[in-house]
């Protein structure tokens, strides 16, 4: 088989784990759909990764939120490159090999994701349990001042509010301060199980990432009708989700997890050639 151009031009070939996982997909997102309109079961909300010390994250997530999409066109570009680049992959290196490494860089892009996640709300965090540990009226006033409340439909924010109107006038008032101490327990909380990361972008940037390295000259045809090398291709996304993960703070895009899964797969593949000249060489030794 020749890798001197490479064009998608339908699913000629879909080897065996590469088929399996859009059906694994497929069929999540179907259920997903089935399950919340029957039941209103968020499955999203169950099988999506949480953050580490959210009380809805459980280790199972790692793999889970791989597997569940928002929306037709997020499951259906992800499907299509896990095709385009992993059947090419998978029938270079091997059904073990690839599902080791889309593994390994689906779990790399969440790990990334949210180590950038936690230093962004640390400093949040520590004015929560700042209030928390010794709630009076100055440390509660210094986590209001720094901080926006994404909604006011949250649990006990009504009574919040009139117990802070009312520590302004009286900042030893206790009633209002255990008030406030008890919404503050339950919005850390709430704060904490907001983040959700679903998709299998990450693995799908790893894949990306492979297929550049292994095949740097190949031609991939951007939009179907421009010409472009794998390297440069691996080249300018890897540097527009840079950018997009410092600048695009308000979207739902999880541009970091997306270079995680690059950063993973780098690393794994390096791993991997190391290991592999070292067994030619024992071999010939």
């Amino acid at each position: 088989m020749s890798f001197n151009q490479y064009s998608p031009t339908g699913f000629r070939v879909l080897p065996p784990v590469v088929k399996n996982l859009i059906i694994i997909n497929v069929l999540f997102y179907l259920a997903t759909i089935g399950l919340g309109s029957a039941t209103g079961l968020d499955l999203s909300d169950l099988l999506g990764l949480h953050y580490f010390s959210a009380s809805k994250f459980s280790p199972y997530q790692f793999i889970t939120y791989m597997f569940m999409h928002g929306s037709p066109s997020h499951i259906f570009f992800n499907m299509f490159a896990l095709w385009m680049f992993g059947s090419v992959l998978e029938n270079v290196w091997g059904p073990r090999r690839f599902i080791i490494f889309y593994i390994v860089t689906g779990i790399g892009a969440a790990l990334l994701h949210y180590l950038v996640f936690y230093i962004e709300i640390q400093p949040v965090l520590n004015q929560m349990d700042t209030f928390i540990n010794d709630p009076n009226f100055t440390n509660l006033q210094a986590f209001v001042s720094a901080h926006r409340f994404p909604n006011q439909d949250l649990p006990l924010f009504d009574q919040f509010a009139s117990s802070y109107s009312a520590l302004q006038s009286d900042h030893y008032n206790m009633q209002a301060l255990q008030v406030s101490l008890n919404f503050m327990t339950s919005y850390k909380d709430y704060f904490l199980n907001v983040p959700v990361v679903i998709g299998a972008s990450g693995a799908i940037y790893g894949l990306l990432l492979a297929f550049g390295m292994l095949f740097p000259n190949s031609l991939i045809y951007l939009y179907f009708f421009i010409p472009l090398k794998a390297k440069w291709f691996v080249i300018i996304f890897g540097v527009i989700e840079l950018v997009s993960g410092f600048f695009d703070t308000g979207g739902n895009i999880a541009h970091f997890a997306h270079l995680g899964g690059m950063i993973f797969g780098f690393l794994l593949i390096i791993y991997w050639n190391k290991q592999d000249k070292k067994r030619r060489k024992d071999y010939w030794n």
